[in-house]
């Protein structure tokens, strides 16, 4: 059997990592060239000329005097951790097939659990962020899933679908030549025609075609304009032709992670490991490349105090 060229990348080696941003001064420096690319701006006036405090690493704009870091405004901001500590976290929680508990970030960083939850919940958020900027276009696969409930249910509770204390989300697929090129992890409020007419109006492309089962809250793709084609399976065999093929294979992946390294998460939590898992298949193609891709996203991410982390629904 050929082997798959993607899986057997090598990606950034560990090696290769602590050589490139193994030292404080060396993840600053990169932070500040991927924030400013072409020059430091000053976040309150733009202007350019300034000054650097390297102690304190501040920069003072020369127009307007205003301090600021590169930090500021950011995943970073206001986390007394070094930069060092942040970039091997993106390291593992990128390098890693199956996501990466806390628990064992907790362990290979050195930090309190409290510390390294908060800091993987941050670079979940600025991945679900990244997520919600690239809709789907093509040929679509779909399918729906839920999270959980099953430990909560009490005799007389309705199981399957709509079961209490349920999370209902989409699965999604852009296929090309009956490969995948891109995924959605989306919760979604309910498995009704609004809810899906809200998700395909802000993240699939006009002109796709979308495929799905018979499920009757589907039909809000064809209320959207998209074109859409259901296929009834009812209860008996599933048809001979692969058009659900890869929801159901990223569906089994990612449920098989969750209840392997996850364990588990509060309901209020599910959309941003969802988020995680999206956001690394999606880059699956260039692991190399991928920490450098979420510091990035982590630049454009709105700083959130620990409370709103902690008790947010997203």
């Amino acid at each position: 059997m050929a082997r798959n060229a993607v899986q057997l990348q090598k990606g950034l080696s560990l090696d290769r990592f602590l050589a490139q941003y193994g030292s404080e001064e060396q993840c600053h420096a990169a932070l500040v060239a991927w924030r400013w690319p072409e020059g430091f701006t000053c976040p309150r006036c733009g202007g350019q000329g300034h000054a650097f405090c390297a102690p304190r690493k501040l920069f003072q704009c020369s127009a307007c005097r205003h301090q600021t870091s590169v930090r500021a405004g950011t995943a970073f901001e206001a986390s007394k951790l070094p930069l060092r500590t942040w970039f091997l976290a993106i390291h593992l929680l990128t390098h890693s097939k199956n996501d990466i508990a806390a628990l064992e970030l907790m362990r290979q960083l050195g930090v309190k659990y409290d510390t390294a939850w908060l800091l993987k919940q941050k670079l979940l958020g600025a991945m679900q962020d990244r997520n919600q900027q690239q809709p789907l276009s093509g040929v679509i696969q779909i399918d729906d899933a839920t999270l959980g409930g099953e430990a909560t249910l009490k005799p007389g509770d309705k199981r399957g679908r709509g079961a209490p204390n349920k999370i209902p989300f989409l699965v999604a697929v852009a296929t090309r030549d009956g490969k995948p090129v891109a995924l959605h992890l989306r919760r979604v409020e309910g498995l009704t025609k609004d809810a899906i007419r809200r998700y395909a109006s802000t993240s699939i492309s006009p002109g796709s075609l979308v495929v799905s089962d018979g499920l009757s809250c589907f039909n809000g793709f064809d209320d959207v304009g998209l074109t859409h084609r259901a296929i009834k399976t009812g209860s008996g065999k599933r048809p001979s032709e692969p058009a659900l093929t890869w929801p159901n294979t990223v569906l089994g992946n990612v449920k098989a992670a969750i209840s392997g390294t996850c364990r588990a998460f509060r309901p209020r939590h599910a959309s941003r490991y969802l988020a995680g898992f999206e956001y690394r298949f999606n880059r699956r193609t260039d692991l190399a490349t991928m920490p450098q891709r979420l510091a990035t996203d982590a630049l454009h991410h709105q700083p959130l105090p620990a409370t709103r982390v902690k008790t947010a629904e997203v």
